[in-house]
């Protein structure tokens, strides 16, 4: 089992408590140098664009409820930069980075193969640079910056056309972070279909909207360009891994057609869709990655971990529960405004919630023995100091724990460079 820490870097008000940004910033350097001394493997971190509190006044705000600002983070690259400076083992992932704002795909794949470039001067450097990339969560971003429909027809099927954004941007990003030289000619359009509408009315609607008879309707290029390719030419390229953060299986396939493409799960999902994912993935898994693993598709779950001293079990267990309790309800009426009992239980119940003892049986019972884990320990929660001493709680409370129960669990880095880490 491979432990990681996830962070989301937000200064949004939580448990009475609003920061600074700068202090936010602080706090996660500060998590990363313990995390690294811990022997966590990797870092995942958030990524956020333009003020929450501005798009409130958009016609059709996406998080009207939510107090404050969503995240720091716009630029993984950046980010990576101040980890890899004050660590020696950790490495660095996106939690996904949106390769279809800001200029789209060419640009995107230009800031990671520069980081690249500059990451792996050293030959004795090992770190992982891990690149999660999508389209983004809330569509506000991407039309910010010129990603909208360009007709009536796109309006009407705009959830459909930015599928074909994403396929789009994807298969540019992939193959040019990967070194090759490209026009958009070479990409092929996506093609909408029936199948692709909830129902038959609505695939007429567009139809007839975009002036066209057939039963294929192919999305106009969303970057056209000339031949091109990402300079510098030969970073080392073996300290890249990509995943897609997509769930959608053809787009899965369709990038393990030019390079290995590892799939990233931030989201609570149904463990029958976990296990459809890895058998779809060892299914189509680019053979230059070598044969499909479990760890190559993080799992992202909530930790409320006491393990504080002083406190009998049974008190270390209820306060775990009171906190999750709290937590994600704060957080459910700030995604949307409203706290629904059913959706707090089914998030606890997904959550690692208790002490050192409860939390080792949950993972065992969750989780296979081959997962990669994000634990969420800042989850909404600016107290550094508490963070800090959960991340320590489970690599010496709970670690040793699955360590006694049979489960071999990944600690300090020793894999030598260019290996499938």
């Amino acid at each position: 089992m491979k432990l990681d820490i996830f962070c989301s870097i937000t200064p949004a008000p939580a448990q009475g408590r609003q920061p600074s940004e700068s202090q936010v910033l602080r706090n996660f350097l500060s998590q990363c140098e313990v995390a690294d001394e811990l022997g966590y493997g990797t870092v995942w971190v958030a990524e956020s664009h333009y003020s929450n509190e501005s798009q409130k006044r958009h016609p059709q705000p996406v998080l009207p409820h939510w107090d404050g600002e969503v995240g720091l983070n716009t630029d993984v690259c950046l980010l990576a930069q101040q980890v890899f400076a004050r660590t020696t083992r950790l490495d660095v992932g996106s939690a996904i980075t949106n390769i279809v704002c800001n200029g789209g795909p060419i640009p995107a794949a230009e800031r990671v193969v520069s980081t690249l470039a500059w990451h792996g001067l050293d030959p004795a450097e090992r770190r992982r640079l891990r690149i999660g990339f999508a389209s983004g969560r809330f569509d506000f971003v991407n039309r910010l910056t010129g990603v909208r429909p360009r007709s009536d027809w796109e309006e009407l099927a705009w959830n459909q056309v930015k599928r074909a954004i994403l396929w789009e941007a994807a298969e540019i990003f992939t193959r040019l972070v990967t070194g090759a030289e490209l026009s958009s000619d070479e990409v092929a359009p996506f093609v909408l279909r029936r199948e692709h509408f909830p129902d038959d009315e609505r695939w007429q609607e567009v139809l007839r909207a975009a002036d066209h008879r057939g039963d294929e309707l192919p999305v106009p290029r969303r970057w056209p360009f000339p031949v091109t390719k990402i300079v510098p030419e030969r970073p080392r390229r073996e300290l890249l891994r990509l995943l897609l953060g997509s769930a959608d299986p053809l787009l899965q396939a369709h990038l393990n057609r030019i390079a290995p493409v590892r799939v990233f799960n931030l989201s609570i999902t149904p463990p029958h869709v976990i296990e459809q994912t890895h058998e779809r993935m060892r299914a189509v898994y680019h053979p230059a990655g070598g044969g499909w693993r479990r760890d190559y598709m993080p799992r992202t779950t909530f930790v409320f971990l006491n393990a504080r001293p002083g406190l009998s079990p049974e008190q270390r267990r209820a306060a775990a529960r009171d906190e999750a309790r709290s937590t994600l309800s704060a957080y459910w009426r700030a995604m949307d405004g409203t706290v629904d009992p059913a959706r707090i239980t089914t998030a606890a119940e997904n959550a690692l919630v208790g002490d050192a003892d409860e939390v080792a049986e949950q993972m065992i019972a969750r989780f296979h023995p081959r997962d990669r884990l994000m634990l969420w320990f800042d989850f909404f929660n600016h107290d550094n100091d508490r963070v800090i001493e959960n991340m320590t709680a489970m690599m010496t409370g709970v670690v040793p724990r699955l360590v006694a129960r049979g489960i071999p669990v990944e600690l300090p880095d020793t894999t030598p460079a260019g290996s499938a880490r």
